[in-house]
């Protein structure tokens, strides 16, 4: 399974719309700096058809090296963004074939 690369996104979005790959791509990398931004601000990003996009807290732990077993290494609490996908994105993907995926 291959990953998609902005890029590509890009081209297929200019393709789409008729738009030049640069004007693409200053949409797409403003949409970016948005999103993190309104992330940062402590807000939910939802797109309705698509999911939202969260900010939540994981917390402190204490991490362990398994090659040094008395080895540990305190991992601090820090902000990760979970995405909870939309109800139509959750159908849409539903009905793909499992062969395709794996």
């Amino acid at each position: 399974m291959a990953s998609i690369t902005k890029r590509e996104i890009v081209s297929d979005l200019s393709d789409q719309t008729g738009l030049t790959q640069a004007d693409v791509s200053l949409v797409v990398e403003a949409f970016i700096d948005l999103v993190a931004k309104r992330l940062g601000e402590g807000n939910d990003v939802t797109f309705r058809t698509f999911g939202t996009f969260e900010v939540k807290v994981a917390k402190a732990k204490i991490g362990r090296n398994p090659n040094q077993a008395n080895s540990e290494v305190k991992i601090p609490a820090r902000c990760i963004v979970k995405f909870k996908p939309g109800r139509e994105l959750k159908e849409t993907v539903s009905k793909f074939p499992v062969e395709k995926i794996k």
